[in-house]
């Protein structure tokens, strides 16, 4: 686990327990969508199944899906490949992780602009899911608020691998 985690103190301790707390919300709209999902499964065995249920999973689990890339980032728990790095050297490895975090803060904020304009675009045509009849736009704000906070999480192991680079 990433040391981010681990700091209790300055100013990455709170956010660093944001995001933990944040990616267990994430976890609580996957149960919630699994839960809903049984509960349409066995209400449809007696006719009653939940309107609307496909409409949720798909909200539900993008929601949480981009829920947990924060942590993901602050712990370290994104795919890596291993083969590559099993021999390299401690100040490779610290390269190669700022490197990574570098990708990783391009491409968060390359999702947050392009998601805060399909988000303006999907409010303003009153995009609306079909049964439900819930705005589309709903499900952006808490991803927009998940991208935000893997931009603060690729900051934080930016800092930690350039001093690990720099070794310090």
């Amino acid at each position: 686990m990433s040391e981010a985690v681990n700091e209790t103190t300055g100013p990455m301790g709170p956010v660093a327990r944001f995001i933990q707390g944040w990616a267990l919300a994430g976890g609580v709209v996957l149960l919630l969508v699994v839960l809903m999902n049984a509960y349409s499964v066995i209400g449809s065995m007696f006719g009653a199944p939940f309107a609307g249920d496909f409409e949720m999973t798909q909200m539900g689990v993008a929601i949480a899906a981009f829920a947990f890339l924060p942590y993901c980032q602050i712990t370290g728990s994104h795919v890596t490949a291993d083969i590559f790095t099993s021999n390299a050297s401690p100040v490779w490895i610290a390269r190669f992780e700022l490197l990574a975090s570098i990708v990783a803060f391009a491409f968060a904020c390359l999702l947050i602009w392009r998601m805060y304009a399909g988000m303006l675009n999907q409010k303003e045509y009153d995009y609306t899911t079909t049964i439900l009849l819930v705005p589309h736009w709903w499900a952006f704000i808490p991803i927009l608020m998940s991208l935000a906070l893997w931009v603060c999480a690729s900051l934080i192991t930016l800092r930690n691998a350039a001093n690990r680079t720099l070794g310090r």
